[in-house]
């Protein structure tokens, strides 16, 4: 086989593996997914930007903002309250700043939109825990009336 046909064989894999997570996952999960996917692109893209493949760099940053976009609009904000609110302003200024580290080929800024990123993920990675340990003290209270 030829590294070409085993390279499309691997992406061929990882759509279906994809897919099939995607089908599978919850609304939780499919945050963290979309989550996971941006830093990966933001990294791709910074790798690109140091190796001056501007198209490649482009795409990456380009896909990185779509997938943003995406968790902004996943958004509650009837339920989400405060959190949502500012989570959306985060969204958005997470977007203008890819703008800009696209435009002015600038790493510092792709640095600065992952750190941002990776602190929601890690509170949003917290959330099922917190949400185990509160059922957990309900039921106990529950059973000790």
């Amino acid at each position: 086989m030829a590294d070409a046909d085993v390279y499309k064989a691997l992406r061929q894999y990882g759509e279906v593996r994809l897919r099939s997570e995607v089908e599978r996952a919850s609304p939780h999960r499919l945050i963290q997914m979309l989550m996971e996917g941006a830093l990966d692109k933001i990294r791709a893209a910074r790798l690109h930007m140091q190796r001056g493949n501007r198209a490649e760099k482009a795409r990456h940053v380009s896909w990185a903002i779509a997938i943003v976009e995406g968790l902004q609009q996943a958004l509650d904000m009837e339920r989400g309250g405060e959190i949502a609110a500012n989570l959306d302003q985060l969204y958005d200024y997470m977007q203008r700043r890819l703008v800009l580290a696209n435009m002015e080929n600038d790493p510092a800024l792709l640095d600065e939109v992952e750190g941002l990123l990776r602190e929601i993920k890690e509170a949003w990675d917290a959330v099922p825990a917190l949400l185990e340990r509160e059922a957990g003290a309900a039921a106990a209270q529950a059973g000790g009336r």
